[in-house]
């Protein structure tokens, strides 16, 4: 008896053991599950914010405040996340000591700047009109839907000239819309650099002030590329809109198309361009994706408005609810298609630049 008693404790013993041993484990595969390390950051107070770094809480903050259309308040979202990837790794560089000069630091800054001055942020009155609105084409006024002379008059070329299907006149205003954000992005660094300008002519330091010229001439340089892509993107638009689209054209988004330019300029090898060819078709599916994304937020918004001025609050709350998961969901997409976009980018210009060296 007492042996069958001992067995029992022993028995009950080594169980409650091993069930203790897998709740442990339990509890730490959810700490360190899916779910846990997706979550928020929270600030100091313990409330949960959007981004870890909080000058980009501050700036999101304000574009709520600031009613942008859902499209454009997502694509923000994109850009400062990447902010915040950027930022994030060169704290980590700093504490290496790999950025001496401070020239990393400098275009983070710059990067900053550019978001602020794109979104309407930066303290100066947007001279730009309103956003347009894809879904709305039919309501721009006729021949003047670019705001650059230049443009205007070569997609009107283009469009009388009978040379293209409608599937591909889509295409093409897609390329000149491209080209327009380009000009624009072009025109926010050169007032940027010209601020910085400003700003460096007060420099008391010496030691600062050679700092500060190795930033700015590092800015002059970027201009120059940023002029020359868009002069050969400029020529691009002027042969297409003249000769239409070839039958054997690799790619049809343009930004896609951009980073192809790029990469056959860079002294690339066959091989190295059959492979970024491969990995740029993927890109492209994404790019895609995301403006399926974008479209469908936007009949989502004034789906969700339409519901609203009904009164139906069970009805307002499902569709905020499917509202909210889109917008999400956009987010996400346009994250990471930008990464993708900033990282072929750096390997195209990286495999330029040994070709060059070699």
């Amino acid at each position: 008896c007492v042996c069958v008693c001992v067995r029992v404790c022993v028995c009950a013993c080594a169980f409650y053991g091993l069930l203790s041993v897998c709740c442990s484990v339990g509890v730490m595969a959810g700490r360190y599950s899916r779910e846990m390390n997706e979550q928020k950051p929270s600030s100091s107070d313990g409330l949960t914010v959007e981004f870890r770094i909080a000058k980009l809480n501050q700036v999101w903050e304000k574009a709520k405040r600031m009613q942008l259309s859902p499209v454009r308040q997502a694509e923000l979202h994109s850009d400062l996340k990447i902010q915040e990837k950027d930022e994030m790794l060169w704290k980590k560089l700093k504490v290496e000591g790999l950025d001496e000069n401070g020239e990393k630091e400098a275009q983070l800054r710059r990067n900053f700047n550019v978001i602020l001055a794109k979104y309407g942020m930066d303290g100066k009155r947007d001279t730009r009109p309103l956003e347009n609105n894809y879904l709305k084409d039919h309501d721009t006024k006729e021949g003047d839907i670019f705001d650059d002379p230049r443009l205007d008059k070569l997609w009107n070329k283009a469009k009388s000239s009978g040379k293209f299907s409608n599937e591909e006149l889509l295409s093409l205003k897609r390329e000149f819309q491209h080209h327009k954000d380009k000009v624009h992005e072009y025109n926010i660094l050169m007032d940027t650099i010209s601020r910085t300008e400003e700003i460096h002519k007060n420099v008391i330091s010496p030691l600062e002030g050679d700092t500060k010229e190795h930033v700015l001439h590092q800015k002059h340089t970027d201009l120059k590329h940023k002029m020359r892509d868009l002069n050969q993107g400029f020529e691009r638009l002027r042969k297409l809109s003249h000769e239409g689209f070839s039958e054997d054209s690799e790619f049809r988004e343009p930004r896609v198309i951009e980073l192809w330019e790029a990469a056959k300029r860079a002294n690339l090898s066959e091989d190295e361009l059959d492979s970024l060819k491969e990995e740029l078709r993927h890109f492209e599916t994404k790019v895609e994706k995301h403006s399926h994304y974008q479209e469908q937020l936007e009949l989502s918004h004034q789906k969700l408005q339409h519901v609203e001025a009904l009164g139906d609050k069970e009805h307002i709350k499902k569709t905020q609810e499917k509202y909210y998961t889109l917008a999400e969901k956009t987010r996400e997409i346009g994250y990471k298609m930008k990464k993708h976009m900033q990282d072929l980018s750096n390997k195209i210009s990286r495999q330029g630049l040994d070709h060059n060296e070699l």
